[in-house]
């Protein structure tokens, strides 16, 4: 019972750490396509259509049923709501702040998760867990602090918060929705409503119209943007939520600010300062109490 507990916990913790890894690419991709011209609506609904083909056929493959409860259909269409609203005040963010600052301060959602497990779920915050945090987020801190000062735009930082507690809610109604579905078939469904959210949100004004992809790089940076961040990032986080839970998954985020950097320094030729490297250890330790503290 005791090593099955312990293959529980080790299995969690690895795909939380992937699913924080992999969600930390998203601004490579997002970034190029900006930069070619493409709106938000237009980056998202690749990245979410392109990864819903690529889901369907792994249930394809799978040999696994399309079919819902209707239960299901609610929950997921909930979850499907949720995850679009982070996305799209994410994404719309890097508009207004550097997209550093934005990925370290999305960081915030796992405070937001241990506040609402604590306060509608009674779940305890043990001491372990209020350092992780308090050690996560001054490594986030330090990665991206800016000559002794930040500079963040107002409505940018509302934009971060609104994605922040979306995606917190996103990760607390994946663990207490108790759904029997697999984590290819969640996710696939939660996509399909957040494109057609998307879909929705892009007819409001005439510059969030979706914009037809027309060069290969651009397809391969929305392709990535599906396979990396969206497929394996949401796939893995569901597997991890269901074996140890919401806030230890949630606090395991912290890799995602390292992985921003790690690609801004093999990418972008950015230095790696003795700040930076501080960071990543502060942020790398409250990942490992995390990991200790749950399987003990």
């Amino acid at each position: 019972m005791q090593t099955k507990l312990s293959n529980t916990i080790i299995k969690g913790c690895f795909f939380g750490i992937a699913s924080a890894i992999c969600y930390g690419t998203n601004p490579l991709g997002a970034l190029f396509l900006y930069d070619y011209g493409y709106n938000v609506n237009s980056v998202l609904f690749y990245r979410y259509f392109l990864a819903v083909i690529i889901l369907g056929g792994i249930l394809l493959l799978k040999r696994e049923s399309f079919k819902l409860t209707a239960k299901e259909l609610g929950i997921t269409a909930i979850l499907g709501s949720l995850f679009a609203i982070s996305s799209i005040t994410f994404y719309t963010s890097f508009k207004h702040m550097d997209a550093g600052i934005a990925c370290s301060m999305l960081f915030f959602y796992p405070i937001l998760v241990a506040l609402i497990m604590a306060i509608f779920f009674k779940e305890k915050i043990n001491a372990i867990t209020i350092v992780s945090i308090i050690l996560g987020l001054i490594g986030v801190f330090l990665l991206y602090l800016g000559d002794g000062e930040i500079v963040v735009s107002s409505f940018g930082g509302i934009l971060i918060f609104i994605s922040s507690l979306a995606y917190a809610l996103y990760i607390v109604v994946v663990n207490k929705s108790e759904l029997k579905l697999s984590s290819y078939k969640l996710t696939f469904y939660v996509l399909i409503f957040c494109s057609i959210i998307i879909v929705l949100f892009s007819f409001t004004t005439p510059d969030n119209h979706i914009q037809l992809l027309t060069t290969a790089k651009a397809w391969g940076f929305a392709t990535m943007l599906a396979i990396l961040p969206t497929v394996c990032s949401l796939v893995f986080m569901a597997i991890a939520v269901k074996n140890i839970g919401s806030t230890p998954t949630a606090i395991m985020g912290a890799l995602e600010p390292i992985t921003a950097v790690t690609i801004g320094i093999i990418v972008f030729d950015e230095v790696i300062t003795i700040r930076i490297l501080f960071g990543i250890v502060l942020i790398l330790t409250a990942v490992t109490m995390i990991v200790i503290g749950k399987r003990k």
